[in-house]
């Protein structure tokens, strides 16, 4: 019974430092753009937003497209035509999000 615990406790151990690496590895890879756009269109249960984004960096060009928006209270500062300045966080070409939205006063 001893060992039995001892090996499970080793296995706990070793898949909580495997999930720490990864979270910090993916941190360590992720980019962070600060960007400017207007919000095209709202999803409420899929917490995204269309945003006509201009340059993002050295990683994309202008281009209106879908961002997932996080945490789910940057969600609820949005609203259809809002002007924003935001960071966009690039984990990979294939999964990023905008976060840290500040909507910018009407002119």
């Amino acid at each position: 019974m001893t060992r039995r615990l001892s090996l499970t406790l080793l296995a706990l151990a070793a898949a909580v430092a495997l999930t720490a690496c990864t979270a910090r590895n993916t941190s360590e890879r992720s980019r962070r753009y600060s960007a400017q756009g207007e919000v095209k269109a709202l999803d409420a249960n899929a917490k995204t937003a269309t945003i006509a984004f201009g340059k993002i960096g050295d990683w994309m060009d202008p281009m209106t497209m879908e961002y997932t928006i996080k945490p789910d209270a940057e969600f609820q500062k949005l609203h259809v035509g809002d002007r924003i300045d935001a960071i966009v966080v690039v984990v990979s070409d294939a999964q990023f999000y905008v976060t840290d939205i500040k909507v910018l006063p009407k002119s």
